[in-house]
């Protein structure tokens, strides 16, 4: 599966830092704010499978629908793989503010721009073309690789496509 195959998405208002992950992971993933008509409407639209705790908002006609059962985020974020299937290595994450993917920049274009500790001890960053915000690693990185490893065991090799309401 290839960026251009990738799984369309869009999480309701509830979702918002299951949202903020899935663009970690590298899915393209909207996140609207909106009553449910317009969550549906942009979906259809834009041909993206809806992400929704809501169960009106699943049944609505004509959705491709994810409705997922937990309120906890690493089950929410298998939920979701399990269901439109694992992105391949490689796929760039995507910016967690505005759902671009990221740019690879180099050490020396951050400069003046991070921390200097920040510019002295990381290697690899990243910039978003939309925002120009920037990241890298950081001390966080172990806990977002625990919580890959978590997702990655839990779905194992079975996934199921969305299903159509």
């Amino acid at each position: 599966m290839g960026e251009c195959e990738s799984p369309r998405l869009l999480a309701d208002a509830m979702l918002g830092k299951l949202a903020r992950w899935l663009r970690l992971l590298g899915y393209d993933t909207a996140y609207l704010q909106a009553d449910d008509a317009e969550v549906a409407a942009r979906a259809r639209a834009e041909g993206r499978v809806l992400l929704t705790r809501d169960r009106g908002l699943a049944a609505r006609r004509g959705l491709r629908v994810v409705l997922l059962a937990s309120q906890d985020l690493t089950a929410q974020l298998v939920e979701v793989v399990r269901a439109v299937g694992e992105l391949p290595e490689g796929i760039a994450p995507r910016c967690m503010r505005c759902n671009v993917p990221l740019e690879p920049i180099t050490p020396a274009e951050v400069q003046g721009q991070v921390p200097d500790y920040v510019a002295a001890t990381e290697s690899a960053f990243h910039r978003c073309p939309k925002c120009g915000k920037i990241t890298w690693r950081g001390s966080h990185w172990t806990h977002i690789q625990a919580v890959l490893q978590q997702i990655r065991a839990a779905v194992g090799a079975d996934s199921e496509p969305p299903r159509d309401v």
